[in-house]
């Protein structure tokens, strides 16, 4: 069998059904058999594993993910590829089933119980960059039984979900995927292992979900909600940014009064709080 990872296969492909790259849809195919070697390694996967793959494409990623993995059950938006994974990319598997969704709109809880009887699944995912946030937040919020997520993204992504208080990439994302899970860049892909070539670098990132959150919080919502304000404006101190917040109500007076509890100047910015001070000036407001 060729492997849609080598390029002359992938162009086969493409010119035998016409296909026309859904600009909508961020469709980039990858051709780099390194790259899959290395998603399949970070995300460890087994014959003991039943895999969640979004976007599969052609299903480049998808054979290296049936070869590995137990069952690979594949969410495509686009109509047009579906027969194409079917009848041909993939109809050597058996361990294989794709779902003609969008998966932002999917009962992703519904799909584990019925496809893995509700144990833990992997997900496996060369990410439509314009849409990455929003199935990833997904995926962490809806607290699906999800092992790992091991996903390629653009890498400036990939490294606003790694950092940490202080650096110039830390912010709302950061913090929301570090509460549901330890994140771990595992490698960096440049522009040319794609077809079309993205204008941006990318990178694999791997969320291995957290069995409890690293921080108690009596009000999830509201800490969230601080976090946004916080990092809406970033160059204002967290006390404004707090203030000129729709989402909240607080007073100056209480803000400040709740950072001078916790040992902070009213100046300080919200990019230098940690997870766990926000989890604090949280539970301090809502008291």
């Amino acid at each position: 069998m060729a492997y849609l990872g080598d390029p002359k296969r992938t162009i086969e492909i493409l010119n035998k059904y016409h296909i026309v790259f859904q600009k909508k849809f961020g469709q980039n195919f990858l051709i780099d058999t390194h790259v899959l070697d290395k998603i399949i390694a970070a995300a460890g996967i087994t014959k003991d594993d039943t895999v969640l793959e979004i976007g599969p494409g052609i299903g480049t990623m998808t054979q290296y993910l049936c070869e590995n993995a137990g069952k690979v059950i594949a969410v495509e938006i686009d109509r047009t590829l579906v027969p194409i994974l079917e009848n041909d990319t993939l109809s050597e598997y058996d361990n294989f089933r794709v779902i003609n969704e969008d998966v932002l709109k999917l009962d992703l809880k519904q799909l584990i119980d019925d496809e893995n009887g509700g144990r833990p699944i992997k997900v496996a995912a060369n990410l439509p960059y314009y849409i990455t946030t929003p199935i990833v937040m997904k995926l962490l919020e809806e607290r699906l039984p999800i092992d790992n997520i091991t996903v390629m993204v653009q890498k400036e992504v990939a490294e606003r979900m790694q950092a940490g208080p202080g650096s110039k990439d830390y912010g709302a994302l950061s913090l929301a995927v570090q509460y549901y899970a330890d994140a771990y860049i595992a490698a960096n892909v440049p522009p040319n292992c794609f077809m079309p070539r993205p204008n941006v670098g990318s990178a694999v990132i791997r969320l291995t979900l957290h069995k409890e959150p690293p921080v108690k919080v009596h009000d999830e919502r509201l800490m969230f909600a601080l976090i946004r304000a916080s990092f809406n404006q970033r160059r204002k101190t967290l006390q404004n940014g707090i203030n000129n917040s729709p989402e909240l109500s607080f007073s100056k007076e209480a803000v400040s009064a709740a950072l001078q509890k916790m040992g902070l100047s009213e100046t300080v910015r919200g990019e230098s709080l940690t997870l766990e001070q926000f989890a604090g000036l949280s539970d301090l407001l809502g008291a």
